[in-house]
Formats: C-alpha cells, structure tokens, sequence
C-alpha cells in the first residue's frame, strides 16, 4: 500500500491543474488576506490604531521618487487584462485568416441569417464575431484612368541625363562648300545624298561627286554641248547609281563606281526637271508637266505616265513605303498618285489651296528628333527647323545671301545640306543624337571648292 500512496503522491505532485501549495501567495490574496486581518485588529483592544493604518494601505509615493500619487486598484487582479479565449475561437480565426485573400462568393440576403444561425449552432457562437482582424468587404476598385503618384514616383525609371537637357543646335554650318556657276533656278533639283555618303552636285554642264568623309572630289560628267545644262540629280536607294536628267530631255543612269554611263532614257519632250527613285522604279518629270515611270532593269523602260500638272512638274517624292509619290509643280498644285500596275493612272488626292509653285523636295524630315526643314528664298533666305506634328519653330539657320534651292539630307540623318543662288552649300549638323555639350566655336569656318 505504501508504494501506490508514493505513486499517487508523484502523481499529484505532477498535475499542472492542482493549486501550487508551496508557491508564494499571489499578491492580489497577499492584499485581501491583510485586509481582512486588518478588519479584524481595528476590533481588537490589544492591537493599536497606527498600525493597523500603516498595513491597510500601500504607500503613497515610492521612495526615492517625487512622482504622481499611485492609487491601488481595490478591485482582486484589476492591474492587468488577461483576455479570455478558447482554443476553438483562435483555430477559427487563425483559418479565417488565411483565408481572407480568397474570392469571396457573392450570397444573398436572404441566405445570410441562416448561415449565422448554423454557425451559433455549430459552433456555440456567430463565425463573422470570432474573428480577430475583419474587414467590411473586399475594397472597391479604383476608377478608370487612376494612377498612384507614390507607385508612379518610385517606380519609373529615370530619365537619361541626355534627355533631360536640350540639345545644342549651332547657328553656323559645320562646313561651307563653294559651288560656282550653279543655275539659279527654283524649279530644278541639283543636289543630293546618297546612302554611300556621297553628295551629287550639279553646276552647270558639269556633274560633281563631293566623298563627305574623305572630302575628295570626283568630275562624273560633262556634257558635250556647252549651251546644255544639268537640271536634276537622284540617287538610287542603295546608293551605287546616279540618274541625271539634262536639258535635253534625257534621262541618264550612271555606274558611281565604275564612274560609267549605263543607258540614256527618252521619252520626254521638255528639260527634265526632278528626278525620285522607288526601288527598280525611276520616276522622271519635265516642264510639260507630265510624270514618266521607267523599269530600268528592261530594255522598253517606259511603263505609265502621270499627266495632272498643267505647268512644269518642280517637286517629285516617294513615299517610304513606296505605295504613293508627291508631285507639285508650277501650277501651284499638289498631287498624290498611286503605285499601280494597272490602266487607271488617276491622282487619289490634289491640294490647290497653294499660292504658288511647290516644291515638295524642299521639304526634308529628319527622323532622329522628328522634325521638319525647310528651304525659303528671297524675304527670308534661311532654313528653317520645325518640330512635328505641332509645327512649332526650333531654330533658324542663316548665313544663305540669296534663296535657297534645295535640301539634303545625309545618311546618317545628322546633318542637312542647303545649296542656295549665291553659290554656295552649307552643312547644317543639327540633328546628331544626344548632341548636349555645346561645341568649341573656331574663328574661321572650313571652306572647299567642289571644282
């Protein structure tokens, strides 16, 4: 029997739901125990007053410290919160929880105090009351078009310091080319830049090839008849060959390369003044106003002719795409004309609200800021740099004495050429990218002679 009494005394001694006999008496029965002894003593006639007094109340101030009056809470316990949950309330919640980033089903009124009245059933108290954080409902969606500034300031990526900072367009061209004896006619076309950095320049009889990166120049041609002239100039779209239209009706192709005369072309009965090339497609225009199309690949070259111009054709340009060519001429009149194969050779669209000749080749778009250059003669005698689509001005470019004849465009889309009546070509670098850093003026501006 003595060894099941010492088992049960190690039982007991280990059960953590028996009151602890050794431990210390709790405050709160440490305080209710004097209070009651205190009761009892104030009855007595052998205790004294003082010091039944001096137990029954903690002291006012603590010692040492001059702070505020600490009144004991006469109320067991009442100096702290001990909140009361079950376990089932906190595994409910806790799955509540995680559960709250899920789609919630939509349910129906009617349905909602049923699902509460399970739920006491079930549980022995409302599921919606158990949880610890809740929230109203799923929060509303924000409005079409809203953007959030703090996501917007920290997260976009920030601007390139070349962008930041506009760019630097010089008020003097780069270079200045001499071209004596070029004809002082608006409606020609004596200039253009070939893919190969070559820049075609026609002064009166003769045809010139200026290298832009070597400076060298080359004498491509020269016509037999002194009192005939070159009137347009137009590379090809690689650059390898150069159409020349002449003052009598011819169009020639030349081999840049091999500085060779590949064939002549017929076909028009007046000087031809502007040339444009789309692809294999060489379109030609003279002063009778009517537009050639030639495959020079063939021996019978001649495929359609565009007849809307009632004077001299001045402007011809394909569209990038190769579908459309512009055309405007003496007659104050624009016209767009398709690409076809087929017998209907109409213009699609003609503007005629122009107060006088148009000349769309003295339109040149520089793709690397997206913008405009324009050439203009007499009142002004400068090019001019618009910003499209708004056609707001960039910058004028002066230096020009008299008007200015044509536009070209470089390879590399950096740098425009204006060849003007007062016989010279100057190169405008104004459209390099990420141009920032202003560039070192020098005291005089390189000159060359192109002959």
């Amino acid at each position: 029997m003595s060894h099941f009494g010492f088992e049960n005394d190690i039982h007991n001694v280990l059960r953590l739901d028996m009151p602890i006999t050794n431990a210390p008496i709790a405050r709160w029965q440490r305080k209710a125990s004097t209070s009651n002894s205190t009761n009892t003593n104030s009855l007595s006639p052998n205790k004294s007053v003082n010091s039944s007094v001096s137990l029954s109340k903690t002291p006012s101030k603590t010692p040492g410290k001059n702070s505020k009056t600490q009144n004991t809470p006469s109320k067991a316990g009442g100096d702290r919160f001990i909140p009361t949950r079950n376990n089932k309330q906190l595994d409910v919640a806790s799955f509540l929880i995680s559960k709250e980033n899920e789609p919630v089903e939509e349910t129906s009124s009617s349905t909602a105090p049923k699902q509460k009245a399970w739920s006491v059933t079930l549980n022995g108290y409302d599921i919606e009351e158990a949880k610890i954080l809740h929230l109203g409902g799923k929060p509303l969606n924000a409005p079409e078009g809203y953007q959030n500034n703090l996501k917007v300031l920290y997260s976009q990526v920030p601007t390139p310091v070349s962008i930041k900072k506009s760019r630097y367009i010089s008020s003097v061209p780069e270079r200045i080319l001499d071209a004596p004896d070029i004809k002082n006619d608006f409606y020609l076309n004596l200039m253009d830049w070939g893919r190969q950095n070559l820049l075609a320049v026609g002064l009166a009889n003769h045809v010139y090839l200026w290298d832009a990166g070597a400076g060298d120049i080359v004498l491509l041609k020269k016509m037999e008849d002194d009192s005939e002239y070159i009137c347009s100039v137009s590379w090809s779209k690689d650059g390898n060959f150069l159409a020349v239209g002449t003052s009598d009706c011819k169009v020639e192709l030349w081999d840049v390369q091999y500085q060779k005369r590949l064939r002549s072309m017929d076909g028009h009965l007046a000087r031809v003044s502007c040339l444009c090339w789309n692809d294999h497609v060489l379109s030609s225009a003279s002063r009778s106003g009517l537009i050639h199309q030639h495959d020079v690949r063939v021996a019978d070259h001649h495929i359609f002719t565009f007849g809307g111009h009632t004077q001299e054709v001045c402007g011809l340009t394909w569209s990038p795409d190769g579908k459309y060519l512009a055309s405007g001429g003496n007659d104050n009149m624009v016209y767009i004309w398709p690409m076809t194969t087929g017998s209907e050779y109409q213009a699609i669209h003609s503007l005629n609200e122009h107060q006088g000749a148009v000349k769309v080749s003295s339109l040149v778009f520089a793709p690397n800021y997206k913008e405009l250059v324009s050439g203009h003669g007499f009142a002004h005698d400068k090019v001019i740099i618009w910003k499209y689509p708004s056609l707001s001005k960039v910058a004028e470019l002066e230096g020009h004495e008299d008007r200015v004849l044509n536009l070209a465009l470089s390879p590399d889309a950096s740098t425009v050429a204006s060849v003007a009546a007062d016989e010279t070509i100057r190169l405008w670098k104004s459209f390099e990218k990420d141009a920032i850093k202003k560039p070192k003026l020098t005291s005089s501006i390189i000159q060359q002679h192109i002959r």
